[in-house]
């Protein structure tokens, strides 16, 4: 992950300020691995064990990008590219024996795992490995096109309305989308594949979905800063119904996991494993659709009694669920209980007990409780 850049200017400013994400010159010969990535049992208690290769983002393009530098363009973007490079080489270090190769990202990345994840399975029929199954696991990339909290011109990646960076970048990235998707779309319009609910129905290969439902990055894209100030009823709302938005897209997603929380990307926290929809954790999550899927190869059944794969939270505002990933304030640095961080946000406990018919102070244990 690391957003994006769309423009000469933009990508200027990147290279500049953010060179790790415009080129490896400068990238550390070694990284230890979290979350899904760690090899501790108690951090990854489902891979910990796996054959692990980690590609960082140096490409800007969310993974899409088939153009090298010109005299037109000063800047090379290789995402699409380089993951098919990559595949080639460890194909050569024993890939070509997997049964199971799994696609992985995290925000950008995560986007890009939607992108690829069957552009790299039909990459791998066509050398020749029909049996390698290919999955993909998209965290905190699943962003809607909704319409703003308050409308900006597009100057940058913070102010641009999503769906105008991608046009912007597609065109200037060369970006390559699938098959499949774009056919669904009129030329001009493959943009649209780079939000998950439109491109998910077209993926041939599973793909488990990990979405916050409350974003940040989305919050960001829409216009609305969490400074230290209240926010004001219209925000609250806003920030509401994005819930529900996000919530509705996911619904005939086959395996999600979707906790209403306010943050942004998962897989690769070292906390990754105390988060909980349901009662469910992301790590057993994640292996129940493991399971689900080499079962359903088996006897062409996919649930398994017991080990649920389609989670995602119901209760209406930010950190409802009180597994959620602790808040600090802004400003102070301090940490926030979830009752805190409401009343900080300008949360109406009365009003709100009385929309979900509650008394108010049944509805602070409930916050407070963990329950």
């Amino acid at each position: 992950g690391g957003w994006y850049c769309f423009n000469r200017e933009n990508c200027d400013t990147r290279y500049d300020t953010m060179r790790r994400l415009m080129s490896s010159r400068e990238w550390p010969a070694t990284r230890v691995g979290t979350g899904i990535l760690s090899s501790q049992p108690e951090e990854n208690p489902h891979w910990w064990n796996a054959n692990m290769v980690f590609i960082p983002y140096c490409s800007s393009d969310v993974w899409s990008g088939a153009s090298s530098k010109s005299e037109k363009n000063e800047y090379a973007f290789m995402g699409a590219l380089i993951i098919q490079e990559v595949i080639k080489e460890l194909v050569e270090k024993g890939l070509s024996t997997a049964k199971v190769l799994l696609l992985a990202g995290s925000s950008a990345g995560g986007t890009g795992v939607l992108l690829n994840v069957d552009r790299v399975a039909e990459q791998l029929e066509e050398m020749g490995y029909q049996g390698i199954q290919v999955r993909g696991l998209a965290d905190s990339g699943w962003f809607l096109d909704n319409k703003q909290y308050r409308r900006t011109d597009c100057i940058d990646t913070i102010t641009c309305a999503p769906t105008e960076a991608i046009r912007r970048g597609i065109r200037y990235w060369n970006g390559i989308v699938p098959e499949r998707c774009k056919l669904q779309f009129k030329e001009g319009e493959e943009w649209n594949c780079f939000f998950g609910y439109k491109i998910y129905p077209t993926l041939r290969c599973p793909v488990f979905v990990v979405q916050w439902l409350f974003d940040e990055a989305q919050l960001t894209v829409d216009n609305v800063h969490l400074t230290g100030q209240p926010v004001q009823e219209g925000q609250w709302l806003y920030i509401q119904n994005l819930g529900r938005e996000l919530r509705n897209t996911l619904k005939d997603v086959t395996a999600s996991f979707a906790p209403a929380c306010l943050s942004h990307e998962i897989i690769t926290r070292n906390h990754w494993t105390d988060i909980q929809v349901k009662g469910t954790s992301l790590p057993r999550a994640l292996h129940c659709w493991d399971r689900s899927l080499h079962e359903s190869n088996k006897n062409g059944k996919t649930s398994l009694k017991g080990c649920p794969i389609h989670l995602i939270d119901s209760c209406p505002w930010p950190h409802c669920n009180p597994s959620c990933p602790t808040i600090r304030d802004q400003f102070t640095g301090q940490e926030m209980n979830v009752i805190q961080f409401l009343m900080h946000m300008g949360f109406d406990v009365q009003k709100m007990a009385q929309q979900q018919g509650l008394e108010p102070s049944k509805l602070l244990g409930m916050l407070s409780s963990d329950n």
